[in-house]
């Protein structure tokens, strides 16, 4: 792997870009990882690298850069390389001595498309020397292939290498209107019900499991209904997840607009209230501007 790039701040969040498969001349394989801090939380305390796990996504979400040109599944080793050239910069010995070191698969790629990230996650622990890892998954939860076989396989992963809270999955919804997720994430997928059927079965609150997030960046002209969510999902086991849909280069493209302004908190209030209402916990998820 060769770094090319590096952007942000290291107060805040840094990206890297890097190529891979150097040897391969019939295309490039680009890659974006990043490594972020929680402000005003400091990094020996908390410390977030969220890496990618295809080379592009085929899935071309209306809202997501990482669509345009997919070039790949990505090996374990290649997943994990991106952990370690972060990791090996504050850390060479592998050492990471920090109480939460957050691992997000949560970049380029659909996780659940990629068989070789249940292997990434079954050697991650073995990888560094950090007691306070724990990981993150986000997905569509798409449907063919190895998806059945990968999502019966994360469950004993998180059972084995990631029990008692340390293992967080996350399902990305952003709207209840079925016709309009279709829009928004253009691929076989589970439904709401099916989401909640997995998740009840991925979660056990009573065994020191987190619960599941649903997440939802709002967007204008796309509903949330939270009767709709309650009616599917049980809150002692699901948690509500919103965030500003981000400005990309795709959601400018498709004139999507957010509903929720990282500038001003007041505009979440109705979604927070009705979820609260329905019973949910809500994380409402806005960053900081300039990340």
């Amino acid at each position: 792997m060769k770094v090319i790039a590096e952007y942000g701040n290291e107060d805040l969040a840094k990206v890297y870009v890097a190529e891979m498969r150097e040897h391969d001349p019939s295309r490039k394989h680009l890659v974006e990882f990043v490594e972020s801090l929680q402000p005003p939380i400091p990094r020996d305390k908390k410390w977030v690298l969220i890496v990618s796990s295809m080379f592009g996504c085929p899935v071309k979400c209306k809202m997501c850069d990482a669509g345009g040109d997919f070039a790949g599944r990505m090996t374990a080793e290649e997943i994990i390389s991106q952990i370690d050239h972060v990791v090996r910069r504050r850390f060479p010995d592998g050492r990471v001595p920090i109480p939460k070191f957050k691992i997000q698969f949560a970049r380029m790629g659909e996780p659940a498309l990629n068989p070789a990230v249940i292997d990434a996650l079954r050697d991650l622990p073995g990888a560094f020397d950090a007691p306070g890892l724990h990981v993150s998954l986000s997905t569509i939860a798409p449907t063919g292939g190895t998806t059945e076989d990968f999502f019966e396989k994360l469950i004993e992963v998180k059972d084995e290498f990631y029990p008692y809270g340390r293992f967080q999955l996350q399902f990305s919804i952003h709207t209840t209107d079925g016709a309009k997720r279709d829009e928004l994430i253009p691929a076989r997928k589970w439904s709401l019900a099916q989401i909640a059927a997995y998740g009840e079965r991925f979660s056990s609150p009573e065994n020191g499991d987190k619960k599941v997030t649903l997440n939802f960046a709002p967007a204008d002209g796309y509903p949330i209904d939270a009767e709709v969510v309650r009616e599917h999902f049980d809150p002692s086991r699901f948690v509500i997840k919103l965030t500003p849909l981000n400005p990309t280069v795709r959601s400018h493209e498709e004139s999507l607009r957010s509903t929720i302004d990282p500038f001003d908190r007041t505009s979440s209030e109705h979604l927070v209230g009705a979820f609260a209402e329905q019973g949910f916990d809500v994380i409402l998820s806005i960053g900081q501007p300039e990340e």
